[in-house]
């Protein structure tokens, strides 16, 4: 069971997601940005390695407007080095990233242009991590998208636009339940139509459901991951935020509320990103639960 945190390591004086305005666009400017971006991601590793935390959300930003037109720098040959040594360090240090593209990526709207700068968006974050040479149990994350209207034909839209997707980025690509629309329920309707992994959240769950209980809903998301192609299910975990609307995530894990979430697990593996504001700090202390509860991975090196 590996323990990660999203994108911003707090503790570090630099950021793996330095940009600049569009109108500021110079393929110089993206040089300078790229290599800084892969500079820190590489620090942020490191510093990963060093406290047992080995599941991390590689930003999206590594490369600024890396799929807009505007950004024809040839950004994936001049980097290609640089890619594939933090490819290699993830392999030998038995790390798991994954990426989150930001919410604009929505398969499933009714607006044809949205969806082709979705596809554009996955196929940019997909060849970051084909030139760090991972396999497909690096994932791509993202929500069903919307409603607009009738929940039947946005999951038929995105089942139909999902089967249009180049293979690289269909091998890569995960949904989310998510706390207002798409429970895990549909979701699951979603797999049995193409067989996408479904990454399990857990705030959301309690936030919309159908009654599944943790344990249960636990099991259902996982029986979508395969061994082989995917690797052990992926999550996110978060809590509610005492005192704040309904969904707010809590700005520091609760040690007892994720003991009590672990007791769900009853022995299943997962891989659990915590979506939790003060980042690395609450990591570390979840990975001294699991120490606690002899449920961290082993160091030894994978063929992640």
């Amino acid at each position: 069971m590996r323990i990660g945190y999203p994108c911003v390591n707090e503790s570090l004086d630099c950021s793996s997601s330095s940009t600049f305005r569009l109108a500021s666009y110079s393929a110089e400017r993206v040089e300078t940005a790229v290599a800084n971006n892969l500079a820190c991601l590489r620090r942020i590793l490191e510093y990963n390695v060093a406290h047992e935390l080995r599941f991390f959300r590689i930003s999206s930003g590594i490369v600024p407007f890396g799929s807009h037109p505007i950004n024809t720098f040839p950004w994936q040959t001049r980097f290609a080095a640089e890619f594939r040594a933090i490819g290699d360090y993830i392999r030998a240090e038995n790390l798991r990233v994954s990426l989150h593209p930001d919410q604009f990526v929505v398969l499933n709207s009714p607006n044809p242009d949205i969806v082709q700068r979705s596809i554009a968006e996955l196929e940019y974050q997909g060849a970051m991590l084909d030139l760090m040479g991972l396999d497909s149990t690096a994932k791509l994350q993202i929500h069903v998208g919307g409603l607009y209207g009738d929940r039947e034909v946005a999951l038929a839209r995105f089942i139909a636009t999902y089967q249009t997707l180049p293979e690289a980025v269909r091998r890569r690509l995960v949904i989310e339940n998510d706390d207002r629309l798409f429970s895990l329920q549909d979701c699951l309707r979603v797999h049995e139509a193409v067989g996408i992994p479904i990454l399990f959240d857990n705030f959301h769950h309690e936030c919309l459901n159908h009654g599944e209980p943790m344990a249960a809903a636990l099991r259902l998301a996982a029986a979508t991951w395969h061994p082989e192609r995917d690797g052990v299910m992926l999550m996110d975990y978060s809590s509610q935020q005492l005192g704040e609307r309904k969904g707010k995530h809590t700005s520091t894990i609760e040690e007892d509320r994720f003991r009590e979430f672990l007791s769900h697990l009853h022995g299943l593996d997962v891989d659990i990103m915590l979506e939790i504001k003060d980042k690395e700090a609450s990591a570390c202390r979840a990975v001294s639960v699991l120490r606690e509860l002899q449920l961290v991975a082993a160091e030894a090196t994978s063929d992640l």
